[in-house]
């Protein structure tokens, strides 16, 4: 069994980049240089919406789906800082070759990663791998990769559903919902910023987990519907998945739990 790796992201300015390259006065407070950035891109665009570039990595969470265990797990903010973040999600993906799951993951969140580990000299050769490399299967990454748009090494559940179509994507949250899923809980993406200048950045990691752990229900229900899954399996994969949220102690699974009815 290959092993399922979904993950997702949450981010936030780049307070320190915003600075220097806008040479910001350093009187003003991290609200104040998002607020400049935000201004001037809406200014731009009507939207506050920064670059990816300029989006610092707060936390990462994944599923970790293999043939023993169902693993929820989280690299964020302040444990680790933003370098190490991104570097110990590759290390995985070095270690494991999962096959990655994402909800706009193609869009976003590995493209933000792509930016950042730049900008912080990250090592993730195994994903980037694309046939030339010397690993012993690396022949078979021509053909299927992380990389390519069209491959399924990692598997953007939206992009995939809508065919590859912007505007036929659909919202995680509402499609969850839809399919009896809890969808987000207490928080979305914009709530992240305030958030995290409130010191709430507990909150913004269990928001982050429950977000991967709808996307893995989600990603289940697709297998069911392209025969990856039989209706028998997917039923056992389903209480798998309540079992293993039960045994974790934690406020955010119970009310998790208690809203997935």
């Amino acid at each position: 069994m290959t092993p399922a790796l979904v993950f997702d992201i949450e981010t936030i300015p780049d307070v320190g980049g915003l600075r220097s390259l806008h040479e910001l006065d350093a009187a003003l407070s991290d609200a104040e240089v998002a607020e400049y950035a935000f201004q001037k891109q809406r200014a731009k665009n009507g939207s506050d919406f920064l670059p990816l570039h300029l989006q610092r990595v707060a936390v990462i969470s994944f599923v970790l789906r293999d043939a023993e265990k169902f693993e929820v797990r989280s690299f964020a903010e302040p444990e680790f800082g933003e370098a190490q973040i991104i570097q110990r999600f590759f290390n995985g993906v070095e270690k494991f070759t999962p096959q990655l799951v994402s909800w706009n993951g193609g869009g976003f969140d590995l493209p933000v990663l792509h930016y950042r580990g730049l900008i912080h000299g990250i090592m993730a050769p195994r994903y980037w791998e694309m046939g030339e490399g010397d690993y012993r299967d690396s022949r078979d990454f021509k053909w299927n990769n992380y990389i390519s748009r069209y491959h399924s090494r990692h598997l953007d559940l939206m992009d995939l559903l809508a065919m590859y179509q912007p505007r036929s994507a659909a919202p995680l949250d509402q499609l969850a919902k839809l399919m009896g899923f809890p969808g987000k809980l207490g928080m979305d993406g914009g709530a992240v910023w305030q958030a995290w200048l409130d010191g709430r950045v507990g909150e913004i990691r269990d928001y982050c987990e429950t977000d991967v752990v709808n996307t893995y229900l989600v990603y289940l229900r697709f297998q069911k519907m392209r025969g990856a899954l039989s209706a028998a399996e997917y039923d056992a994969e389903e209480r798998f998945v309540r079992n293993a949220l039960s045994e974790l102690k934690k406020a955010h699974w119970g009310e998790f739990l208690a809203a997935w009815a």
